[in-house]
């Protein structure tokens, strides 16, 4: 069953609205593409795809609207402004969302499943590292993890708190340790649109930090696209999701 609600939010100056499917199980928090809205995951059969895992109770799905995307995307406002927004949608998250999926399962701890595609990614992994209090794994597809090109400004302090490339690093140690209890899949294909390169790039500053990490090439038969992202989740949710007990 699917429940949609929306708020405003003072954070990111808009209405947000929130999407989730299935009752029970752990909750699974899907980023859209750069994009796309809270409803997206539905119309590109993710939703259908992991139809199992919701009927098994294992798997509880939410997804929100790409504020911060679509301002990057439609070139709104000033490269400042983009790259504040992306900075306030991740607050927005944070300081909304997320105690709105807790509330919504009935805890007020729970841990929740990051995961997202290509821009999606790229805001799962920021969630993960910039608040592993609430996101205990991150599951970054096809990602996209240097935006400085997209945002087309010079990176401003916004930017450089909401890009992992640049946060992590400089986390202080109690915010790291924490965030090396943690784990983060990055998988990606090497066909059309591909650049797993920037993949390599994410691994190797989340393992200099020693932030526990996986690599796993799809190779040249996966394109940047949704039939890839749809094995991919079939794959990693089974992975870190455990089977109910018989």
């Amino acid at each position: 069953m699917k429940l949609k609600t929306s708020w405003y939010s003072h954070r990111v100056e808009q209405d947000i609205s929130v999407a989730r499917w299935g009752e029970i199980g752990t909750p699974l928090f899907i980023f859209p593409t750069a994009g796309g809205d809270a409803e997206e995951i539905e119309r590109f059969l993710i939703i259908e795809t992991l139809a199992q895992f919701l009927n098994d109770g294992r798997i509880k799905i939410y997804s929100c609207d790409s504020v911060a995307g679509r301002v990057m995307l439609g070139e709104e406002g000033s490269p400042s402004y983009r790259m504040a927004m992306l900075n306030r949608f991740h607050q927005c998250i944070y300081h909304e969302v997320v105690p709105a999926i807790r509330n919504d399962c009935r805890s007020e701890d729970i841990g929740i499943i990051a995961a997202g595609a290509s821009i999606g990614a790229f805001n799962a992994l920021a969630a993960v590292c910039r608040f592993p209090d609430a996101f205990t794994h991150a599951i970054c597809m096809s990602g996209t993890y240097d935006l400085e090109r997209f945002l087309k400004g010079s990176a401003t302090d916004d930017y450089l708190a909401s890009s992992p490339l640049h946060f992590v690093p400089r986390l202080n140690h109690a915010h790291l340790e924490l965030l090396r209890t943690r784990f983060v899949l990055l998988p990606s294909g090497e066909g059309r649109a591909e650049d797993i390169g920037e993949t390599w790039r994410a691994a190797d500053v989340l393992g200099k930090c020693g932030v526990p990490n996986r690599v796993d090439s799809w190779g040249p038969d996966w394109h940047h696209d949704w039939p890839t992202w749809r094995n991919m989740l079939v794959r990693y949710v089974d992975e870190l999701v455990p089977a109910p007990a018989d």
